[in-house]
């Protein structure tokens, strides 16, 4: 297995852009894409001669883009708004993300970018150079993190105004209840999914296997595993944007808000890991169901970051909305063999395959800081060698004695632990840790600001 390179810092070459438009001269529509700490995909629109300068010089872009809040609006707490002069930094582009977007029309591409200062150094506020940078510490101890990201998300009707399960492409059924795993529901959608295949296969995604989940209009597909948690991070956001756009062409709304529906299943978005060692071999690799003691470790530092990883897992009001017992969405600290009950899953699967599925996540969660966050853990945990405790047997909602605290259960909380954490500030960086607590307190303060229907329908009279 090839590992790669030690520093996160690559920059796509201009002889890829040369290559790609060779291969594709009927391309005039590219969009220059970067994810700032929200996790929404944003930039630019370019024409095709416009490209090849980004690959050889990088294009201006504001760095208080990096910082704006999940609905595009400026954080000036930040103070990189007015006190820095809304100052421009580069945005250079990431090898092998230049690539058609077949369902923007037949002349449309796009490739994903960067932020870096205008030194050249990266940006430390970019959610993908954070990643990068926990990288290189596990990378440092002889281990590359092998990462799959599995999203859910639900199609949606909004004609009617509120949003609604979807009907059918090639029949007008709207599910009413939990057909998980129905084939049906599948065959129902199957333009939408032979579109989505074909979008992916044309941009290099590794999609895999898809299930009907557990609510109406719920799905979730696969993307398989690598050995590079770059590009496996890069695939999830390419992925996200893809299935929104897919489902636009075909007259529906894709969301992967963490709980759309207040009764239904919330959208998660779970993370499998193992490590390989220098060799290229699994270091989690055992005959023990429970994993080698490396395992055993890391899931002992994922257990005791989790709390102070929240703002990361759980980013928005919604997000917390998911968070129930008996909901398939974890509410403690808790670790298991083949049980889907507890936050951090060793699956079933031979001695060779051993790895753990972190479950805690929203569908919402920017892939990039949600991996950075469960890596940090991981290298906390293997570093210390952290004693997990005995894995839960059964229903791991029930075993709170084992799980130790529960996570903080609210915006506020998770905000207040992730700003206060020694570990996300080592891992991830004070800087990062202080600005996008800002961002987040900024949006609490909008969010709550704003009064609902709700409101009105409860204390109006009331009150």
């Amino acid at each position: 297995m090839t590992k790669p390179p030690l520093s996160s810092n690559k920059i796509a070459d201009v002889s890829e852009a040369h290559a790609f438009f060779a291969a594709n001269p009927d391309i005039d529509a590219v969009d220059i894409i970067f994810t700032n700490m929200c996790g929404v995909p944003r930039g630019k629109r370019l024409r095709r001669h416009e490209v090849i300068a980004v690959y050889e010089s990088g294009r201006f872009l504001p760095g208080s883009a990096v910082v704006v809040d999940i609905t595009g609006r400026d954080t000036e707490e930040t103070g990189l708004v007015w006190e820095d002069g809304d100052a421009d930094r580069y945005v250079k582009p990431i090898p092998g993300t230049l690539v058609r977007a077949p369902w923007l029309g037949e002349n449309a591409g796009q490739f994903l970018t960067s932020f870096y200062e205008l030194d050249g150094t990266p940006n430390d506020l970019d959610p993908r150079h954070v990643l990068g940078s926990v990288i290189d510490r596990l990378a440092a101890d002889g281990l590359t993190p092998v990462v799959a990201v599995e999203l859910e998300f639900f199609l949606l009707d909004i004609s009617g105004g509120k949003p609604a399960p979807a009907k059918g492409l090639l029949t007008p059924h709207r599910s009413g209840d939990n057909q998980v795993y129905g084939l049906r529901e599948l065959e129902d959608f199957k333009p939408f999914f032979d579109d989505l295949y074909a979008a992916c296969d044309a941009q290099n995604i590794p999609l895999e296997s898809a299930i009907a989940e557990y609510a109406p209009g719920q799905f979730e597909l696969t993307l398989r595993h690598k050995p590079d948690a770059l590009r496996a991070t890069d695939d999830a956001v390419m992925y996200k944007r893809l299935v929104k756009g897919v489902a636009v062409k075909h007259g529906l709304e894709a969301t992967f808000m963490a709980k759309p529906f207040a009764h239904e299943a919330g959208n998660g978005m779970h993370l499998h890991i193992s490590m390989a060692d220098e060799s290229g071999s699994n270091a989690f690799a055992s005959e023990d169901p429970e994993g080698a003691p490396i395992l055993r470790h890391a899931i002992g530092g994922m257990k005791a970051a989790l709390g102070e990883s929240m703002a990361i897992f759980a980013p928005n009001a919604n997000s917390y909305r998911r968070f129930k017992a008996n909901s398939y969405a974890p509410v403690a600290p808790t670790w298991g063999v083949n049980n889907r009950t507890v936050s951090l899953r060793i699956p079933a699967g031979s001695p060779a395959s051993r790895h753990v599925e972190h479950r805690v996540c929203g569908a919402d969660a920017n892939p990039y800081l949600a991996v950075a966050a469960v890596l940090a853990a991981m290298h906390h945990g293997i570093a210390n060698r952290i004693d997990p405790g005995p894995a839960v047997v059964g229903n791991g909602y029930e075993d709170e004695a084992s799980a130790g605290v529960k996570l903080p259960n609210n915006w506020f909380a998770a905000n207040d632990a992730f700003e206060a954490s020694p570990l996300m500030n080592d891992y991830l960086g004070a800087r990062f840790v202080k600005n996008y607590t800002i961002v987040k307190r900024t949006e609490m303060a909008r969010f709550y600001g704003e009064v609902t229907e709700l409101d009105y329908d409860w204390y109006l009279r009331n009150a």
